[in-house]
């Protein structure tokens, strides 16, 4: 099935129900405080719905490029801590309401300004010559994991389109599918969720197209079939259930950004000296670390591979 492009108006605030929800959330996250850390370190005791495992994949090779220093969160942590706001504003109950989700069958469309759409199945996508790479993955919420993503390069697909000179950038769509999802009918949101990237941010090598992690397809909650990784941006950046990758000569929209623009910007670089309007970028804490605190990185540790496309003026 492909889901395409639904007009929905803008709006300029979070609805105030789910704004309230992410509020406190992040208040518990940034502010420092014991009670904040305990909230984060506690999140094995909420009640957990079950998780029935996707089928691992079979062949991939590891990637060590990228190397990470950190130990790589555990897998259940991963699983069960998640934002997709198609399903639920609190993290802990979308693995509950996406738990019947399905793409099938699939279709990623990439077209757009280039000489070579493509419309791949999930059966092309897998038959790809997959690899993992563990990257660090950094929230605008403050928050931090270590995963291990297993996919291809958003660039091969890319150069297998062709992109024409007038391609500027790239825009990605998700799945609008209010029968599977109902808070899509909720139109205080510009659904589908949209996500962009400036064309060489999109041929950049750390740019990820994941169809699993930890050696296993990715589960319902955390984006199946197919999501994008950015391991330099702030996670928002990287949409989930894609179903539409398009090549544009003008900026795309993009969720969060058409929402509240001052407090998620279009490039969304991590970067400990850029405050968040309501919270310091300063630190993180990892999830699972029982409450740990570290310093961000800038570019959250990617800058030797990504510095060069944010020279300063």
């Amino acid at each position: 099935m492909v889901f395409r492009f639904q007009e929905t108006r803008d709006v300029s605030a979070t609805a105030e129900s789910d704004y309230q929800t992410r509020r406190r959330f992040l208040t518990s996250l940034g502010v420092g405080t014991a009670g904040a850390i305990a909230t984060v370190a506690t999140v094995r005791h909420w009640r957990q719905p079950p998780i029935t495992a996707q089928p691992p994949i079979e062949s991939f090779a590891r990637n060590n490029t990228f190397s990470v220093t950190r130990p790589l969160t555990k897998e259940n942590r991963v699983l069960r801590f998640n934002n997709f706001y198609e399903f639920a504003a609190d993290k802990r109950s979308v693995v509950r309401h996406s738990r019947g989700f399905r793409l099938d069958p699939y279709t990623l469309v990439v077209d757009g300004l280039v000489k070579r759409p493509l419309a791949l199945g999930l059966e092309d996508l897998q038959a790809m010559q997959l690899e993992e790479r563990v990257y660090r993955f950094r929230c605008v919420e403050a928050w931090a994991m270590t995963v291990p993503w297993v996919g291809i390069p958003l660039a091969s697909i890319l150069a297998r389109v062709e992109p024409t000179a007038g391609a500027k950038y790239v825009a990605f769509e998700s799945f609008f599918d209010v029968s599977q999802a109902p808070r899509q009918a909720d139109q205080q949101y510009p659904w589908p969720y949209r996500e962009g990237l400036r064309i060489e941010e999109a041929m950049n090598p750390l740019a990820f197209i994941a169809l699993g992690m930890y050696g296993r397809f990715l589960q319902p909650q955390n984006g199946a079939p197919v999501r994008i990784v950015l391991p330099w941006k702030y996670g928002f950046k990287g949409p989930k259930s894609v179903v539409n990758i398009t090549l544009t000569a003008t900026r795309p929209p993009s969720f969060w950004h058409t929402l509240q623009p001052l407090e998620y910007g279009f490039t969304a670089n991590v970067d400990p000296a850029v405050p968040h309007p309501r919270w310091s970028q300063s630190h993180e804490i990892e999830i699972g670390g029982w409450g740990r605190r570290r310093p961000t990185l800038k570019f959250n540790g990617y800058g030797e591979w990504v510095a060069h496309l944010y020279p300063r003026r």
